[in-house]
C-alpha cells in the first residue's frame, strides 16, 4: 500500500508501535492536517496530552529543538478541584485549562473521550483553535462518538483513529512521527 508522502511516516509509526495493520485503514486525516501540524510545530506549538503516559512517550528533546513543550494537566491539583466542583471529569477540566493557556496547541488525546467532547465544545464556543487534534482514545464508552465529533469539525485539522482502537501510545507515536519529519533530515 502507498500513502501520501507526509502521512506515510505517521501510519508506519503507529503500525510499528501497535503491531496492528488495521491502522492503515482506520487512521483518517483531514485535508492538509499534516502540513498544518508541521507548520505549527516549526513555529513552536506545544502539545497537550490527556495522560502522563502519552506525555512520557513524546520526544521532548526533539520537540524542544523546535521551540515546543509537552503538557499534561490531568494530575494537577487545580484540575482535580475544578472537576470535583463542577461535577465533571479531570479530562474536561484539563482541556479547559489548556484553552486558557493562550498558546498554539496540538492536542493528543489517547485515553479520554470526554477530553475530545470538551475540545469540540470549546471550538464551537470559539474559545480555542487547535492547530491539530489527534483523536485516538481507546475503549468502549463514548469513544466512537467522540472521535466522530472531531471529524465533523469543518475547520479544525485532525488525525483520528476511527473505531474503538487507539491509546496513549498511539497518540505519542503520531506526535513523534510529526516531530521527526522536522528534526530527522
Amino acid at each position: 500500500r502507498t500513502f501520501p508522502e507526509k502521512e506515510a511516516p505517521i501510519v508506519k509509526r503507529v503500525i510499528h508501535t501497535t503491531a496492528d495493520f488495521e491502522y492503515a485503514d482506520s487512521l483518517v486525516f483531514s485535508p492538509g492536517a499534516v502540513d498544518k501540524a508541521l507548520e505549527a510545530l516549526k513555529n513552536g506549538a506545544c502539545i497537550v496530552t490527556d495522560t502522563n503516559m502519552g506525555k512520557s512517550g513524546i520526544n521532548k528533546r526533539a520537540l524542544a529543538s523546535l521551540g515546543g513543550e509537552v503538557y499534561c494537566f490531568m494530575a494537577d491539583e487545580d484540575v482535580a478541584k475544578k472537576a470535583a466542583a463542577s461535577g465533571t471529569t479531570r479530562a474536561v477540566a484539563s482541556m479547559e485549562k489548556a484553552a486558557e493557556m493562550g498558546k498554539d496547541c496540538i492536542f493528543a488525546v489517547g485515553n479520554a473521550p470526554t477530553a475530545l467532547v470538551r475540545l469540540y465544545e470549546l471550538i464551537q464556543e470559539g474559545k480555542i483553535h487547535p492547530k491539530l487534534i489527534i483523536g485516538v482514545p481507546v475503549g468502549f464508552v463514548n469513544v466512537v462518538p467522540s472521535k466522530e465529533l472531531i471529524i465533523s469539525l469543518p475547520d479544525t485539522p485532525y488525525i483520528v483513529a476511527r473505531g474503538r482502537k487507539g491509546g496513549s501510545n498511539v497518540a505519542a507515536a503520531i506526535c513523534n512521527a510529526l516531530i521527526y519529519q522536522l528534526t530527522r533530515k
